[in-house]
């Protein structure tokens, strides 16, 4: 089987011919379904119910291709009176271990409404296949600066300066609300899909849940930005995609990504 690859297909259908338990991470954005009204490929179930049956069978073959102590993530969002993520989300919580929920913390608002607050978050639905799952809490540390350093140094509760130091220098734990601006127009990164997440915040997803080495798979790989975060930080992976449009922009990605590090 080939690794760190795009397949062209519909996210079910290329599943289901994979191995089981290969991968260490699933980083999913799928469809939100009447989110994003202008899309068809957001638009194109006739029902909820529809929708749901459809997640329920894309979820049950990423998790055939999970790791027991691999983590999956879901993205989801809600729209202006659209609730199904959260319908989504209890259904799989019944289907498949519960793990978290993220809230993304997008930094700014948007769709701006006059009957209630502006929403700024998105979510992700992490589900777990075993008991014990792989979780490397320090590769998301949160720096803090050397004044906030300095004065935390000052609490005489700590006798051991020394590793009280290292502890501070290395950062401060992140909390499961990420805080990290969506992509705008004018983003450098932003390169043509209309639900494009930044490369920071799936950077973190992928180096909490995975090693160098490991398999990460993105059943909608959309303009590639799980590839480019798993290539960054060395782990193997796989995206699938149906759009012909979106596969050329990751290929385009990746290959600038890639002449970017020989330059360097």
């Amino acid at each position: 089987m080939n690794v760190s690859q795009i397949i062209e297909g519909d996210a079910v259908e290329e599943l289901e011919k994979l191995p089981g338990s290969i991968a260490q991470s699933i980083i999913a954005d799928p469809p939100y379904f009447n989110v994003l009204e202008d899309e068809s490929w957001d638009t194109q179930w006739k029902t909820t119910d529809d929708y749901l049956t459809w997640c329920d069978r894309w979820v049950a073959q990423s998790m055939r291709v999970l790791r027991d102590d691999g983590l999956a993530f879901i993205f989801g969002q809600l729209g202006k009176r659209e609730h199904t993520f959260l319908h989504l989300m209890s259904r799989l919580s019944q289907q498949h271990q519960f793990h978290d929920l993220i809230i993304w913390d997008r930094a700014v608002g948007y769709d701006e409404r006059r009957d209630s607050f502006t929403p700024q978050y998105e979510m992700v639905l992490v589900l777990r296949k075993g008991d014990k799952v792989k979780f490397n809490k320090d590769a998301v540390r949160i720096p803090y600066d050397a004044k906030t350093i300095e004065l935390y140094l000052k609490d005489k509760r700590y006798k051991d300066v020394d590793a009280r130091r290292a502890h501070l220098e290395a950062g401060k734990y992140a909390t499961n609300i990420i805080r990290v601006p969506s992509l705008k127009g004018i983003s450098r990164e932003k390169c043509g899909h209309p639900s494009q997440k930044p490369l920071d915040l799936i950077e973190k997803l992928v180096a909490c849940s995975t090693d160098e080495g490991d398999l990460v798979i993105d059943p909608f790989l959309g303009s590639g930005t799980t590839a480019a975060a798993a290539k960054r930080l060395r782990r193997k992976w796989i995206g699938i995609e149906k759009d012909s449009n979106y596969i050329q922009i990751a290929r385009n990605r990746l290959d600038s990504s890639e002449e970017l590090e020989l330059a360097l």
